[in-house]
């Protein structure tokens, strides 16, 4: 699918994003798209897939080479899906992690323990090209329940609100280890290596 070596721009500025997906398409330079200048592309999608797309299709266009995207958020059943696609930004553009915690915190604050269930969501999308009329996408599922208070200092987001049942902790109580072989991106990751791969063998 990509020459061994070929540059792929990744549609985010987050390092350990770009760390995640460089260990997993081996080969594969990914570079950030702050390093082609590319401009921030508006998140107006209704959905991680449509989020993703263009993400992605804005950072093939602008840099001229392949890209990848990721959109990922936190769905709750007993809000309906919320915050989903709007994640990052639930208390606000400008919204800090804690920020976004405390407000989801608040809004389950009479929600049942039994009645708290959730998932983390990633879709990766993957273009050869801004017209590329077959891009992969792949996405990754993680169940879990929310907590009443935080708990766990690793991790990032709402992991600290997380909790993973079969580990009997919060996310950010996983070894960064375990957790990228649990998580939704992790998931979400090694199905667009299995893509890749299969694009490869194709005649």
């Amino acid at each position: 699918m990509f020459p061994l070596g070929q540059q792929i721009v990744l549609a985010s500025g987050n390092a350990g994003k770009i760390r995640e997906i460089q260990a997993i398409l081996a080969g594969q330079v990914i570079v950030p798209q702050a390093a082609f200048n590319v401009a921030e592309c508006p998140e107006t999608g209704c959905t991680f897939v449509e989020n993703a797309l263009l993400k992605a299709r804005n950072a093939a266009l602008q840099s001229g080479l392949p890209a990848i995207a990721d959109d990922s958020g936190l769905i709750v059943d007993a809000l309906h899906g919320a915050p989903g696609v709007r994640s990052a930004r639930y208390a606000g553009e400008a919204a800090s992690d804690q920020d976004n915690v405390q407000k989801l915190l608040s809004a389950l604050a009479d929600v049942p323990d039994g009645q708290r269930t959730a998932r983390f969501v990633c879709v990766l999308a993957l273009l050869q090209h801004a017209e590329d009329p077959c891009p992969l996408i792949a996405q990754g599922v993680w169940e879990g329940h929310i907590l009443r208070q935080p708990v766990g200092e690793r991790g990032f987001g709402y992991d600290p609100v997380f909790w993973v049942a079969e580990q009997q902790c919060s996310s950010a109580q996983l070894p960064a280890e375990l957790k990228n072989a649990l998580s939704h991106r992790g998931q979400a990751l090694r199905q667009l290596l299995a893509l890749v791969a299969g694009k490869l063998t194709q005649p």
